[in-house]
């Protein structure tokens, strides 16, 4: 019986993929042997130490990244060596999963500011736009920030306060190769006032399949024809609890 650091423990027994998981599983207090909470990465133990590892660190730097897989994953698209956009970024999660998924160039693009997670900052494939609103997007601007940009044919969508009829046609014009676009459809932003109850919930299935069918026949005029969905989303929305839709909308 020797002692060892916990965190190389950790990896040496391939727990992990690398040393510095371990230390973030370590002190998001993940890391058990028995009914004590291991929480110093440089700890010694001792080499036979039974281990346990109760919560794993999420794939995707926000629960977003859950959402696109899914619709990835239920409409089989690869996204593999494609460039992409990603509008309404965020954190990052969308652009998290994309780059997981073997894109090779994502334009990541937010009104805010400073959101984007460090991780994704720091890659190069990635390029932030950042306070910019999509509304008044044009093909120029994502080509002034990368001159790649003519090459974007997939496109995904995670927008808030603001409905998605008012930015896709703007941003659509911007990717002159567009193939394939994935939108996140947030009924409280989409379906009316009168159908929005306390906290922002929508429970009128109607409206919601009305608004819908709109969306679609919306898109449509815009040359975007309704390939794959409505999918619910395997992730509700994180204030609201409304069941988002993911739909998949190919170029004519």
């Amino acid at each position: 019986m020797t002692l060892i650091r916990l965190d190389i423990l950790l990896q040496q027994r391939g727990a992990v993929p690398s040393r510095e998981v371990a230390q973030a599983l370590i002190l998001a207090g993940s890391v058990w042997s028995g009914n004590q909470r291991l929480e110093k990465p440089g700890q010694k133990v001792r080499d036979d130490l039974d281990l346990e590892i109760r919560e794993r660190l999420p794939r995707f730097v926000s629960r977003a990244g859950e959402k696109l897989e899914a619709a990835l994953n239920t409409f089989a698209i690869s996204v593999a060596g494609r460039s992409c956009l990603d509008v309404g970024a965020s954190t990052g999660g969308f652009t998290d999963c994309l780059l997981q998924r073997g894109a090779a160039r994502v334009i990541a693009l937010d009104v805010g500011y400073g959101q984007l997670d460090y991780k994704l900052r720091k890659d190069p494939r990635v390029v932030p736009i950042e306070r910019f609103n999509a509304r008044y997007l044009t093909a120029a601007d994502l080509e002034a920030s990368d001159l790649q940009a003519g090459s974007i044919d997939f496109v995904c969508m995670d927008t808030s306060f603001i409905s998605l009829t008012r930015l896709v046609e703007p941003v659509c014009c911007s990717v002159p190769k567009l193939r394939d676009l994935v939108v996140l459809f947030k009924p409280q932003f989409e379906v009316g006032r009168a159908f929005v109850k306390k906290g922002g919930l929508v429970t009128d299935e109607r409206a919601i399949q009305a608004k819908v069918a709109e969306f679609d026949a919306f898109m449509l005029n815009l040359g975007l024809k309704l390939k794959n969905g409505p999918q619910k989303s395997p992730v509700p929305g994180k204030k609201s609890g409304n069941v988002e839709l993911l739909i998949h909308y190919e170029r004519q």
